[in-house]
C-alpha cells in the first residue's frame, strides 16, 4: 500500500463522520422543544445539559480508549466507536422524551473515541515535519464534513426534525462498513504497550503527560482554547435564530459555509503559514483572529455582516493543528494514543464547561427576563480566553524541538 493512501482513507473516514455530526445541529434546538414543551431560551439549557452530559463521559473514558488504542490497535477501536455511533443515531432518531435522549449522548461520549484515535493514527504513520500539515487536513476533513451535514441537515429538518438523525444513523453506518473495509493497522507490535488503569483516567494521562518537558503550558493553552473555540458549535444555532430569526434550513448553510472556510484555512492556508511563519507565528495568528473575530460578534446586528466575519473566525483553526503537533513531537511512539486520549479529554472538560456557561450566558441575554437583551455577549468569553492563550503562548521563549 502506498504512504498516502492510509491518510486518504483515515480523512475520508473522519469527514463521513463529520458529516453525520453535522447533520443534526441545526435540528438540535427544535427536536429539544418538540420533546420539552418549553421555549428556545429552555432548549437552550438542556442542549447545553446534553452536550455537557456527552463530554463528561468523554473526559472519563478518553484516556481510556486512547491507552486501549495503544494496547491493541487504532483499527478495532475505532470500529468499535463507529458502530456504537451508528446506533445512537438510531435511538435519537426514534427518542420520545429528553431522557431517552440524555441516555443516548451518555452511551455515545464512552465510545466516540473516532477524533483522537485517527489522530493516532495519523501521528503513527507521520514524520514531524508532517505532523501540523496532515493534523491540519483532519481539520479540513471535519470541515468539509460540515460543508455537506449542516447544509442537508437543515434541508432534511425542513421535512421534520427526525430526518437528520436517520441520515446520520445510515451515513454512520456506511462510515463503519467503509473503515472495516480500507483501514489498516497503523500501531506495529513493538510500538504496543500494556494496559495500566493509572494511566487510563484523566487525571493520571495529564500527570504523564504534563511531566514530559514543555508539555504543561502547552496543555494550558489548548484548554484556554479548547473553551473559546467551542462557543460556535455550542451556542451557534440559538444565537442566529434569536439574533437573525434564521431558520434550521439558514442556520444549516451558514455553517456549512463556516466549515468551508475551515476546509480552506487547515486544508489549503496551513502548509504556507506554517513555512512562513513557523509554528510559533501561526499560533499567534489564529489567536488573533479568533479575538477580533468574538469582539465583532458581540455587537453584529445584521446576518450579512455575521456571515461576513465567517472567513476571520475560521482563521483560529490554525491553533489546535499545530499545537497538537508540538505536543505530539514530544513523547514516544508508545505514548501517542495516551497523548491524544488526554487531548480529548481536555476538549471534552471544555466541552463539560462551555456548554453550562455558554447557554447560561445566552439565556440571560435573551428572553423576556433578559436585563439586557443582547445575545451577542456570549462571545465575550472566548474573547478573553483567546487573549490569554496568546498571553500564555508568548510568556517564554519558543522551543524548537521538531
Amino acid at each position: 500500500m502506498r504512504p498516502a493512501l492510509p491518510v486518504v482513507f483515515i480523512l475520508i473516514t473522519l469527514m463521513l463522520d463529520a458529516i453525520g455530526f453535522g447533520l443534526i445541529m441545526p435540528v438540535m434546538p427544535d427536536l429539544i422543544r418538540e420533546v420539552t414543551g418549553e421555549d428556545l431560551s429552555h432548549a437552550a439549557l438542556w442542549g447545553g445539559v446534553l452536550v455537557a452530559s456527552f463530554a463528561v463521559m468523554q473526559f472519563l473514558f478518553g484516556p481510556v480508549v486512547g491507552n486501549l488504542s495503544d494496547r491493541f490497535g487504532r483499527k478495532a477501536v475505532l470500529l468499535v466507536s463507529l458502530g456504537m455511533l451508528a446506533a445512537d443515531y438510531l435511538v435519537l432518531a426514534l427518542a420520545g422524551s429528553i431522557w431517552l435522549i440524555f441516555v443516548a449522548r451518555l452511551v455515545n461520549g464512552v465510545t466516540s473515541a473516532t477524533y483522537g484515535t485517527g489522530m493516532a493514527y495519523l501521528a503513527d504513520i507521520s514524520t514531524p515535519a508532517q505532523k501540523a500539515q496532515r493534523f491540519g487536513l483532519i481539520g479540513a476533513a471535519y470541515g468539509a464534513g460540515f460543508v455537506f451535514g449542516p447544509a442537508v441537515g437543515g434541508m432534511l429538518g425542513e421535512y421534520g426534525t427526525r430526518a437528520p438523525f436517520f441520515a446520520a444513523a445510515a451515513v454512520a453506518a456506511l462510515n463503519l462498513l467503509f473503515g472495516f473495509v480500507v483501514m489498516r493497522e497503523s500501531l506495529r507490535p513493538e510500538h504496543r504497550r500494556a494496559f495500566h488503569w493509572r494511566r487510563a483516567n484523566p487525571f493520571g494521562a495529564f500527570r504523564s503527560i504534563g511531566r514530559l518537558p514543555g508539555l504543561g503550558r502547552y496543555l494550558t493553552i489548548f484548554a484556554a482554547f479548547e473553551v473559546a473555540f467551542l462557543v460556535y458549535p455550542v451556542i451557534w444555532a440559538y444565537f442566529a435564530t434569536a439574533r437573525f430569526g434564521w431558520s434550521a434550513g439558514q442556520v444549516g448553510l451558514s455553517l456549512a459555509y463556516y466549515g468551508l472556510c475551515m476546509v480552506l484555512v487547515q486544508g489549503v492556508l496551513m502548509r504556507g503559514v506554517i513555512a512562513r511563519y513557523g509554528r510559533g507565528g501561526t499560533m499567534v495568528l489564529g489567536l488573533s483572529a479568533a479575538m477580533l473575530a468574538f469582539c465583532a460578534q458581540i455587537f453584529v446586528e445584521n446576518g450579512v455582516i455575521a456571515l461576513a466575519l465567517l472567513p476571520l473566525a475560521a482563521l483560529p483553526g490554525l491553533v489546535s493543528p499545530t499545537l497538537r503537533a508540538e505536543m505530539s513531537d514530544r513523547v514516544e511512539a508508545d505514548q501517542q494514543g495516551e497523548l491524544q486520549g488526554a487531548l480529548a479529554s481536555i476538549h471534552a472538560l471544555g466541552m463539560i464547561v462551555a456548554p453550562l456557561v455558554y447557554t447560561r450566558i445566552f439565556a440571560a441575554f435573551t428572553g423576556d427576563a433578559a436585563f439586557l437583551p443582547l445575545p451577542g455577549m456570549v462571545f465575550a468569553l472566548p474573547a478573553a480566553l483567546s487573549l490569554l492563550s496568546l498571553i500564555l503562548l508568548r510568556s517564554r521563549p519558543e522551543r524548537n524541538t521538531a
